[in-house]
């Protein structure tokens, strides 16, 4: 049915053939064309494909492939299956020679893995024909894996291998499913789609048709084969909690990590055989719009690759955790990184790594989420602080936990003392400390006298084993790709402290480019400093010629109403949309609190490709409301820095070693009205600088880990 479908839409179907040590195309369908020998067999001969124009060639070749064919058990099967039927029996042959299996290896690799030259030749290096044939058995579909599925199973092989490491002690098993790239084109050929798709794919039609394609990917049906193997699926499941995720052909490569721009769904996996399995797919037809996102167009146009076959493959996860009193949820997850770009302390090395740990399920880690911080960690320092002080770790510090409510059947955040109690006795000892200093002063204003927790992970740190399991992990995965890597990753405790963890994804980390030592200068009169802070940058070392400051001021954004802030945050999209080049109009952006947050009370609401063109982005803290800059080194937020070469700084103007000129900036004429005319009402919340290119510049050096803005 699905070919069919294919025949009525296709513009070009053909026929390949081997035949006698030559290759032969059969043209069957050309849209649009037509000559008097086009739908011949054509035969290579050198760079050009000849028609065969006698009737005895074209009768030997085509009654040949009629005639020949698998045996009657096999003669329904596509080359998909037969080659994996070839790679069984090859598999359970004694006699086969590491030669023959090396080279079905190849293939099946170049069928599943993908297409990217330095995953393949790791792939092959490191998978075994059982591997791969341990992949077909829990696929559904065919086509590609996708690159969240082949950097998960890359992590798990190389790990569990080195013995060293005692993988069977600490590492996790996991049992997870593929639904391979071909049932996405087949979704958009069984629902009549695939012409919209390619008009998406133009230029003209790229952004506009989009949205379009979006809004029917979430309504589409499955073939009915599909549907039994989800079915299947699921029933293997039961009522245990799983994970859809995003898994495209173009995901976590080397170049290119795709960080959060495409959707994943936690199914709950509560209730009857029919809601548990509608809501999976629901989840798949959720993912598969996520494409259509404007983050995720924005992020391929940026990076040449909107014309590239980018395919929707999907890796279906268990849910690492337990089940605790209507709640299911992990010990611990989070980001762990081999190579540390945020030293916020001289004596750190950044080829140690670091952590970026939660308690609960790891959504709490990878975004940045309201008015929460999740533990950083520098593994080779692992007690220290990029913020010191008691009230700082109480403000900077986890509160709430997300978990998955197995009585609501949803994703939830629920404060961490609301689990005390849930069996969470000999969890709690490594996770958390008695906040004596907040008891007492409750007590102290007559409240009730009550324990106080905070999670703080420092016996974690210092009594078990888990920072040595995971500075080896990360180190061994650096040295296998030979780049650096990031990881998500769940642990869970067994006893004695002791952790089992669970490597859900492995991909390589860009890190910044400009490692080298810029020259500060030497003196600069402090009435021409704009800001200078030291420590809360992350970027490299820098030397920008700025040509413009675009700077929210913190009072009267705070002051605004709540559709006001929106309408702030999309004039912001409209003057980044201003900037042509980010190195000839280089543009510093300043915003109070977190740039990219959900909750406009905590800073400006905007979406990446609303702030992609920028050249330094700013976060301000404002102290008198709860708008404060996030350290988020390790969350998608900061992967979209990184990868898009933008350099952050966290500005605290309060504190005693950082200068900002605040009124040095709003001394400047504000040319918000002549770039925007429509946008004059927020003229005293939105200050435009044009700063007359040379004048004003940043320059920051890694080494110093100074940042210096100043007019020269």
């Amino acid at each position: 049915r699905t070919i069919a479908r294919i025949r009525e839409t296709t513009q070009l179907l053909l026929d390949l053939y081997s035949f006698e040590g030559s290759f032969h195309v059969h043209p069957l369908k050309v849209w649009n064309r037509y000559s008097p020998t086009m739908f011949l067999p054509h035969i290579r001969k050198g760079d050009e494909f000849v028609p065969i124009t006698t009737s005895v060639d074209a009768a030997r070749l085509i009654s040949y492939f009629s005639r020949r064919g698998p045996e009657p058990a096999k003669r329904a099967l596509d080359y998909w299956d037969r080659v994996f039927l070839a790679a069984e029996e090859l598999c359970a042959t004694a006699s086969a020679s590491p030669q023959e299996r090396n080279d079905v290896v190849e293939e099946l690799c170049r069928m599943t893995i993908g297409r990217e030259e330095r995953m393949l030749s790791l792939a092959k290096s490191r998978f075994s024909l059982e591997d791969l044939l341990d992949v077909r058995k829990r696929m559904i579909g065919t086509g590609f894996i996708g690159g969240k599925a082949v950097g998960m199973l890359m992590a798990n092989k190389i790990i569990s291998t080195d013995e060293s490491l005692g993988a069977g002690d600490t590492l996790e098993p996991h049992d997870s499913f593929y639904v391979g790239s071909d049932v996405f084109y087949t979704y958009l050929v069984e629902n009549g789609w695939w012409n919209l798709r390619m008009e998406q794919k133009s230029e003209d039609g790229y952004f506009k048709v989009a949205a379009e394609l979006r809004e029917k990917l979430l309504t589409g049906k499955f073939p009915h084969q599909i549907r039994e193997q989800f079915r299947e699926m699921i029933e293997y499941f039961g009522q245990s909690p799983i994970i859809v995720r995003s898994s495209s052909l173009l995901e976590d490569a080397f170049g290119n990590a795709f960080a959060g721009k495409y959707e994943s769904f936690f199914c709950v996996n509560q209730g009857d055989p029919d809601e548990r399995y509608s809501r999976f797919e629901d989840a798949v037809r959720r993912v598969y719009a996520s494409m259509m996102g404007q983050d995720a167009l924005t992020y391929r146009l940026q990076r040449g690759l909107d014309r590239e076959d980018e395919q929707m493959a999907l890796l279906v996860q268990r849910v690492s955790g337990s089940h605790r009193d209507g709640y299911f949820f992990p010990d611990l997850a989070g980001v762990g990184m081999s190579h540390n770009a945020f030293v916020w302390n001289p004596q750190l090395d950044p080829a140690a790594g670091m952590l970026r740990l939660v308690f609960g399920l790891g959504t709490r880690a990878v975004n940045r989420v309201e008015d929460d911080y999740p533990r950083v960690v520098a593994l080779d320092a692992p007690l220290t602080r990029p913020l010191a002080g008691m009230d700082d770790v109480r403000k900077f510090s986890q509160h709430r936990v997300d978990l998955l409510d197995t009585k609501d059947n949803t994703l939830r955040a629920v404060a961490f003392e609301e689990l005390l109690g849930k069996g969470l006795d000999e969890e709690l000892k490594y996770v958390a400390v008695r906040d004596s200093q907040l008891a007492r002063r409750v007590k102290e204003q007559g409240g009730r006298d009550e324990q106080y927790w905070l999670l703080t992970f420092e016996k974690l740190f210092s009594e078990t084993s888990f920072l040595d399991s995971m500075r080896k992990i990360l180190k061994t995965l650096e040295a296998a790709y030979d780049y650096p890597v990031d990881i998500e990753f769940t642990a869970n405790f067994i006893k004695d402290g002791r952790t089992m963890i669970n490597l859900l994804q492995c991909r390589p980390l860009q890190t910044t480019g400009h490692q080298g030592h810029v020259e500060m200068p030497s003196s600069v009169d402090p009435e021409k400093v704009l800001f200078e802070t030291e420590g809360y940058s992350m970027g490299g070392s820098v030397a920008h010629a700025i040509r413009r400051v675009v700077y929210i001021d913190p009072e009267g954004y705070a002051a605004l109403s709540l559709s006001e802030k929106y309408d702030v945050a999309r004039l912001v999209g409209k003057l980044n949309g201003l900037i042509g080049d980010r190195h000839s109009d280089a543009t510093i952006l300043f915003g109070p609190g977190r740039w990219g947050t959900s909750t406009p009370s905590l800073g400006v609401p905007v979406g990446f490709h609303e702030i992609s063109n920028v050249a330094v982005l700013v976060e301000m803290a404002y102290e008198s409301s709860t708008m404060m800059p996030e350290l988020s080194f390790g969350t998608h937020f900061f992967q979209d820095l990184v990868e898009t070469d933008i350099f952050y700084v966290a500005l605290f103007p309060n504190r005693n070693n950082v200068v900002f000129n605040r009124d040095m900036l709003l001394g400047m004429p504000n040319a918000l009205s002549e770039l925007r005319p429509e946008a004059g009402k927020y003229e005293r919340v939105v200050h435009v600088c044009e700063t007359g290119g040379e004048q004003l510049r940043i320059v920051t050096d890694l080494l110093s880990r100074k940042v210096l803005c100043y007019f020269a």
